[in-house]
């Protein structure tokens, strides 16, 4: 009798053994795939090096008598998803934690509208909001300011304007750099507006930004055009491949920040009058300062505020501030803070905001309404363009910012009725640099790498 009870542990346990994930219920991914398009009868496309050598664990207990259910229960464990391109044909990725699809998007913002009902029920989200914000990001605390005086270099006469080279020290060692567009004439206080880069390769050198911070400054506007981190004259602190870091979201929100703190204390802007703009990254910053930071006055992020998109750069969306609060949160909701401030959302037909009059405005005019200003939120959408900040998404956020600012732009005006941006001059970059064409006027202090900012934030 023992030996029978020896033998049935014995053979129990090498059934248990047989069924692990290690031995014979394992198939090629590349197999499995095609096993459901002959059962199914359709035609499911991968990238080669995307499924080559992987595998399905428990393959056929993961097929199902529905198409779509079986392709989740095969492709999630392995961070992979799939999407319908068309009759029949189907399509497979890497998974992608910063996008989703736009009817998500659409019932992501139902949810989160019946969390508040009531301005009082929207007050409280948005503060708590705020909150885990802040400490997702490591800012809260807010790191201590640094004492130490901008850097200005290389003032500039134009028609109209000046232009000069600042840097601001925002963390002990850390630059960030940019242009300060000023009015020629008038004492102020005159409005100001940070205008942040995304992820153009020259920055606020590039022609788009050169223009607008000199045509704004020309219709009466301080502007502070200043990189993206470990971009433009952080390149000489930081290497590129630090920027796609979670960390970046951090020092990006930090460097706004402080940069505010810098416009702010200028002798010459209107406090009450600041502003912010910027294009795709840097539009996720506009919204993401704007809802953290009510010195900002009034905002224009341009082509970014989407439901269902979050930015495709670890800079962006890096680190987990979308599931923040009940059910999370996404870019709208966080432009959505802004509220009751003058906001202006920039959309396209060409990206990621091409629903934008569809499934995001709606929802941003009614909380916006729940504030009682559903006015002060506004959308120009650009069906046939792409993914820029070009001419007439300027022309939009010139005409907004005149009209909230209470700015006299008429003198600037063309036959056409748009503002002139010709007397606007586009400089080399050479004349635009702080720190020399080298490098070699970064202060000695300066600290250089990732682990070396990491420590400046108690990071590990």
């Amino acid at each position: 009798m023992k030996n029978l009870i020896f033998i049935f542990v014995l053979l129990s346990g090498f059934s248990l053994r047989s069924q692990t994930v290690q031995e014979n219920y394992r198939k090629p991914l590349k197999e499995v795939l095609t096993t459901l398009e002959n059962r199914f009868k359709v035609k499911i496309s991968a990238d080669d090096k995307l499924v080559a050598d992987r595998t399905a664990e428990y393959a056929q207990w993961r097929m199902k008598d529905d198409l779509e259910a079986s392709l989740q229960a095969v492709l999630s464990p392995l961070d992979l998803v799939f999407s319908k391109t068309g009759e029949g044909t189907y399509k497979v990725e890497a998974f992608q934690y910063h996008r989703r699809t736009v009817d998500e998007g659409q019932k992501h913002l139902n949810r989160l509208l019946s969390l508040y009902p009531t301005l009082q029920d929207w007050e409280k989200r948005r503060s708590g909001l705020r909150e885990c914000i802040l400490s997702t990001l490591g800012l809260s605390p807010l790191p201590a300011k640094v004492n130490s005086a901008p850097i200005y270099s290389a003032k500039r006469k134009f028609d109209g304007y000046t232009a000069e080279n600042v840097a601001v020290e925002t963390l002990p060692g850390l630059f960030v750099s940019g242009t300060l567009y000023r009015p020629a004439k008038g004492k102020g206080p005159f409005p100001a507006v940070m205008l942040a880069q995304g992820h153009g390769e020259i920055q606020h050198y590039s022609e788009s930004s050169q223009l607008l911070g000199a045509t704004l400054a020309r219709m009466g506007v301080v502007v502070f055009s200043y990189d993206m981190f470990a971009k433009g004259e952080e390149s000489l602190q930081f290497a590129f491949d630090d920027h796609r870091t979670g960390i970046a979201t951090t020092v990006q929100t930090l460097n706004s920040m402080r940069i505010l703190d810098f416009i702010c204390a200028l002798p010459y802007v209107d406090t009450k009058r600041i502003g912010m703009t910027g294009a795709s990254g840097g539009g996720t910053q506009t919204f993401l300062l704007t809802a953290l930071d009510s010195r900002i006055s009034v905002s224009a992020p341009v082509v970014m505020v989407s439901s269902w998109f979050f930015g495709g750069c670890p800079c962006e969306s890096g680190m987990p501030i979308h599931a923040c609060g009940e059910w999370g949160t996404n870019n709208v909701e966080i432009a959505a803070m802004a509220a009751p401030r003058p906001q202006l959302i920039v959309s396209d037909g060409g990206d990621w905001t091409a629903n934008v009059p569809d499934v995001e405005f709606p929802y941003l005019k009614k909380v916006y309404s729940l504030c009682g200003k559903p006015e002060l939120v506004e959308n120009v959408h650009l069906i046939k363009e792409g993914h820029d900040y070009g001419p007439s998404k300027r022309q939009a956020v010139y005409r907004f910012l005149a009209k909230v600012f209470v700015l006299n732009a008429d003198q600037m005006k063309t036959a056409a009725g748009e503002i002139d941006e010709s007397k606007s001059v586009v400089e080399n970059m050479s004349a635009m640099l702080v720190f020399g064409e080298k490098g070699e006027k970064l202060p000695a202090n300066a600290i250089h790498g990732i682990d070396a900012l990491k420590k400046l934030l108690n990071q590990k």
